[in-house]
């Protein structure tokens, strides 16, 4: 009887164990890193923004000058004057607004850029985990730097070499 049920316990345990899941971890930020085209894109990206930036700065800077000027002038101007140049002021600051939410909105200019210029490698990494994972069984791949819960991870579970080198940037 103690036989029967030690051989019983010990299938058990062996089928649990070959059900168990495989899981494994990359780090994004380092296959990133190693993507040479990622880096091309982030600083046309850089450039971008800071043009679009100083373009913006410009717009402020010269409604700070009319409201300066405005201020100035404000003792010598009629009522309709005064008007005339808030308005100029109020309408070149909704310009400015609406140029802001144009290039840096949620839906603006450097949105639709990021998308076009990314995304493509984000769905080549996605693509080479996806292919690793399926050869090597992993039902599951975390990302280790966006993983905040995750304190410490054995690096033999890391694949992120294997995803470079599927991708065909072998280290």
């Amino acid at each position: 009887m103690k036989k029967l049920f030690l051989i019983l316990i010990l299938l058990v345990g062996v089928s649990a164990g070959s059900y168990a899941q495989k899981f494994a971890l990359i780090d994004m930020e380092y296959i990133l890193s190693n993507i040479s085209s990622y880096e091309t894109a982030n600083e046309q990206l850089e450039a971008l923004s800071k043009k679009w930036q100083a373009e913006i700065e410009a717009g402020q800077q010269e409604v700070q000058s009319m409201y300066k000027s405005y201020q100035a002038d404000l003792v010598f101007l009629s009522g309709d004057q005064k008007t005339k140049r808030e308005n100029e002021i109020v309408a070149k600051e909704k310009a400015l607004q609406e140029l802001k939410n144009k290039y840096f909105g949620p839906e603006g200019e450097l949105f639709k850029r990021r998308e076009a210029l990314i995304q493509p490698i984000q769905d080549e990494i996605y693509e080479a985990v996806k292919a690793v994972s399926e050869a090597k069984g992993y039902q599951l791949v975390l990302d280790r730097s966006s993983a905040e819960s995750v304190i410490f991870a054995s690096p033999k579970i890391d694949i992120s070499n294997e995803v470079l080198a599927k991708m065909g940037y072998s280290k």
